[in-house]
């Protein structure tokens, strides 16, 4: 009797096991279930920092939430740096994540190596020259910004010299950098230009120290590239009441209330036209430049600061600005 009353048990549970698929469920980033269905458009994002850092990183994320509510695809998003870049790569495109997006010049190179095992899937990097026929890379033209900004701070200099402050040392970085620079001496030849990178785009203290030390060398008007690491750079500007430049995201609410103007990256429509290209299976691996042209790029002044800048400089500032959206100038930038 005790058999037949164990064979029972043992066949319900077979049945029940069949009814629930037996096996367990997958875990997405974040650790919560995955509640994507069979032909649901899958999007991932990876970025170098937090996406709360209303910077680098906030910027890509704002891309994201873009895709997820005018396509309706199922959205995911971590941190990955160094060695978890690849991993993070496989994991998504094994989860049947039809794009992946790197955002930083360091996602190039990975994007195109995993690219080569996962055909169904495209990775693309918001930087970078490598290409593959699923992996490329979605440039933004911001040196066009940086270029106004530095502008701006060559027209205002009381000094006559300004600093750049960098987290890490990437060819992008570098790259805006050199556009910063150009606009700077483009307003005023001779002008001393700082850089400065602290090889850390988290360390708040670092940025902080870097910066107070360009301002003990004279400089006057900062601008960063530090991503989360950007308040440092704000609080030191604010410690010696010296005017920043915010970068990527509009940053001129900063609570330092020493943000001028901003280089700003408008990600929206961009992001939402790449995972148009994937989802219709019209994307080809390569590099795309978007600038002020496409409504990529801005430079916003800080309407609550403009008192604090000359009417002339502000009229000449727009004056570069409608050259750059012609086409009239050209700003330099590196190819990498």
């Amino acid at each position: 009797m005790r058999m037949r009353y164990l064979s029972a048990f043992l066949c319900l549970g077979m049945l029940i096991a069949g009814c629930s698929g037996g096996g367990s469920k997958l875990e997405s980033d974040s650790g919560s279930a995955s509640t994507g269905t069979a032909g649901t458009f899958k999007v991932a994002l990876l970025t170098p920092g937090p996406v709360s850092d209303s910077g680098w990183s906030a910027m890509a994320y704002k891309g994201l939430e873009a895709i997820k509510t005018s396509m309706g695809a199922e959205v995911a998003n971590q941190e990955a740096t160094g060695t978890k870049i690849r991993d993070a790569m496989r994991s998504y495109a094994r989860d049947g994540y039809q794009l992946v997006f790197g955002h930083g010049y360091e996602y190039n190179e990975p994007g195109v190596e995993v690219a080569k095992d996962f055909p169904k899937t495209v990775f693309v990097s918001s930087s970078g020259g490598m290409t593959a026929t699923n992996a490329g890379a979605f440039r933004f033209y911001l040196e066009q910004g940086f270029y106004l900004c530095g502008y701006l701070a060559g027209l205002s200099t009381k000094s006559g010299v300004v600093a750049m402050i960098g987290g890490d040392d990437v060819p992008s970085i570098r790259s805006t950098f050199k556009g910063f620079r150009a606009g700077a001496e483009a307003a005023k030849p001779g002008i001393k230009v700082i850089e400065v990178f602290t090889g850390n785009g988290q360390d708040v203290a670092a940025a902080k120290n870097a910066t107070l030390k360009a301002i003990d060398q004279g400089a006057d008007f900062v601008i960063h590239q530090a991503n989360a690491a950007a308040q440092g750079v704000f609080n030191a500007c604010k410690e010696r009441n010296v005017w920043a430049f915010g970068a990527n995201e509009n940053q001129n609410a900063n609570e330092s209330g020493m943000v001028i103007a901003s280089a700003v990256i408008q990600a929206e429509k961009p992001f939402v036209k790449l995972a148009t290209l994937v989802k219709d299976g019209t994307y080809k691996g390569e590099v795309t430049l978007m600038g002020m042209q496409d409504g990529a790029i801005e430079f916003v002044l800080n309407e609550s600061l403009k008192d604090k800048l000359s009417p002339e400089a502000i009229v000449k500032v727009e004056a570069v600005r409608a050259e750059i959206q012609s086409g009239k100038l050209t700003v330099p930038k590196d190819e990498f």
